[in-house]
């Protein structure tokens, strides 16, 4: 396993726990059980599989590169982070290249997939998703394989697959975070966390998502210590690029992703040349910056 983040250091523990050897790697020393990638490879004995749990982009292109030149022909590398799908068919091919099988994995779970499982979406040969079976086994959640498990398709499609289930949760998400506000912005619910406790059992409405909600207004019932900035981790952007080459109609997805854009502006230049055209046009009242007394102040002038 290499790469021990919040992601790879429970799936480690998790292989382990199902009776899987595995020898993790990862630069920062307190948590590796080997110095290098060449160790990594040195510790397994081939026909070896190692999964790869890294940052998208270069960090996980050029840890692919690496593996190239230290694996083996019949080794198989399993790619799960949040990569790009169009990443995975170079890396299969740098691979197929060295006799090296590749599959790209899309893993949903979180800190918490430790304990409850992850959700696995993957894309590759149907041989090295046979081989890989008992991996894939030890890290869904229990039940019927078909409910933590999929093989999306060929190489790409992992990836794929768990790009459009990031786009849908920064809908739910976003769903969510406006009726939390609506809910607060009237004197008429007076228990806020009560109401949304209360959907978690029973209504339409429940999920884990609103679980995680319940959760944390538990622990910080008006989220004071928390600012209202939002990142986003590239999946979402994803998911609207494919959906513009298709020309797929994602309003919800597109409306999440730039709200969280919304959220990392200090102050609005959109906003205040709207603020701006309703006062030219129609001499509606605008609120004017803090001049130099530190004041703001508000003014209205009618149109002839």
């Amino acid at each position: 396993m290499i790469g021990l983040g919040r992601m790879g250091a429970g799936m480690r523990e998790r292989l382990r726990a199902a009776g899987h050897e595995v020898i993790g790697y990862d630069p920062r020393p307190e948590v590796t059980d080997v110095d290098s990638l060449t160790a990594l490879a040195a510790a397994l004995a081939p026909p070896r599989t190692v999964w790869v749990m890294v940052p998208a982009g270069e960090p996980t292109r050029a840890t692919v590169r690496a593996l190239a030149d230290l694996l083996t022909p019949d080794d198989l590398v399993i790619e799960g982070g949040n990569s790009r799908y169009t990443d995975d068919v170079p890396n299969a091919e740098l691979l197929a290249g060295k006799g090296i099988g590749y599959l790209d994995v899309g893993v949903s779970g979180g800190v918490w997939g430790r304990d409850n499982g992850y959700g696995l979406m993957a894309g590759g040969a149907l041989e090295h998703i046979h081989r890989a079976m008992p991996i894939f086994d030890a890290l869904r959640p229990a039940g019927p394989r078909e409910q933590g498990f999929a093989h999306a398709g060929p190489v790409g499609a992992g990836h794929f697959a768990k790009m459009v289930h990031n786009g849908i949760e920064y809908g739910l998400m976003q769903a969510y975070a406006e009726g939390y506000e609506l809910l607060t912005a009237t004197e008429l619910i007076t228990d806020v966390p009560a109401v949304m406790r209360a959907w978690s059992r029973g209504t339409v409405v429940r999920s884990w998502l609103l679980d995680l909600l319940v959760r944390a207004l538990h622990e910080d019932p008006g989220l004071a210590a928390l600012t209202d900035h939002v990142d986003d981790s590239g999946e979402g952007r994803w998911t609207l690029e494919e959906a513009i080459t298709r020309a797929v109609p994602l309003p919800v997805i597109s409306a999440a992703l730039f709200a969280r854009f919304t959220s990392r502006q200090e102050s609005s230049p959109a906003m205040r040349a709207v603020a701006a055209l309703r006062h030219q046009f129609g001499g509606h009242a605008v609120q004017h910056a803090a001049g130099p007394t530190g004041a703001a102040d508000a003014s209205a002038c009618r149109t002839s």
